[in-house]
């Protein structure tokens, strides 16, 4: 029998709510876990405060995710080579198996050009796999309906051009940059780490939708994702702060985590005799 895939909440997803609040909204809708995301919440610092969460809530840290948004270029370090490596030591102290980590900004070019063997010395040394992430273009616009897409990232959007062991594929940035994510999932192969289940319209901004509400094959990738023995995590990275109230971002949460395991399971069992499952609002 396959081995279930285990679903997890991002801490991100109850924003601006607290790092706390992630793991009861967890522990309550029955998801198998959490990824905390370091950034400006005090909590989500303390690696002994989250520690304790875990254990109050029975909710397990699947991964950490590294401090490496604008907002948090400070936390832990104003060196992303040493917030890199805090979050690797968090991870293990969480007992964590996999670290989130975006791509470097262009004009951090010290980090940059040592960035792949920065990445892989430090998965010899933990054990800990360290799943670069797809990010998307920035577009500005110009005026009278003309825009200029421009590159944050060095040395692109697209973590494959450079080949790392492992791969976080984020559905809401391939939305945003217009990337086909079934290809990019292909191209990333076996590397294939983690899994940020959000959905996007294809705007150029990162929606983090509801999987389901966007365009893009959310369904399709839980599917081919059981099917291919695929052995690592899938998180839910939504945005909640048009929720209103508590109950509604509940409600929303209940909805992605609702999709995830449909459509995980209705694959992994096989789908035989079985309409593929649809989530209704």
């Amino acid at each position: 029998m396959t081995a279930r895939i285990p679903v997890g909440l991002s801490t991100a997803s109850v924003y601006p709510q607290p790092a706390g609040a992630a793991f009861e909204i967890a522990s309550e809708l029955g998801y198998d876990g959490v990824e905390l995301m370091v950034w400006a919440d005090p909590v989500s610092q303390d690696i002994r405060a989250v520690d304790r969460l875990s254990a109050r809530t029975g909710m397990p840290v699947l991964a950490v995710h590294a401090p490496c948004l604008l907002i948090s270029q400070r936390v832990w370090s104003p060196d992303p080579a040493e917030r890199l490596r805090r979050s690797v030591r968090a991870a293990a102290d969480l007992g964590a198996s996999t670290v989130v980590l975006h791509p470097p900004f262009r004009w951090q070019r010290k980090y940059a050009d040592g960035f792949a063997e920065l990445v892989s010395s430090l998965e010899d040394e933990s054990g800990i796999a360290i799943a670069v992430e797809n990010m998307f273009p920035v577009r500005r616009p110009l005026g009278r309906g003309r825009s200029v897409e421009m590159n944050a990232f060095k040395p692109s959007v697209d973590p494959t051009d450079v080949g790392h062991a492992n791969y976080t594929l984020d559905l809401s940035h391939s939305a945003a940059a217009h990337m086909d994510a079934l290809e990019l999932a292909k191209r990333m192969g076996d590397g294939l780490r983690h899994i940020h289940l959000a959905d996007g319209s294809g705007a150029p901004k990162d929606e983090h939708m509801v999987p389901g509400r966007g365009t893009q094959p959310c369904a399709e990738l839980c599917e081919m994702l059981a099917r291919s023995g695929f052995d690592g995590q899938v998180v839910l990275e939504v945005n909640t702060r048009r929720a209103g109230t508590p109950a509604g971002r509940r409600e929303m949460l209940a909805e992605a985590l609702l999709f995830a395991r449909l459509h995980l399971d209705w694959a992994a069992e096989g789908g035989a005799g079985k309409a593929r499952p649809g989530v209704s609002r």
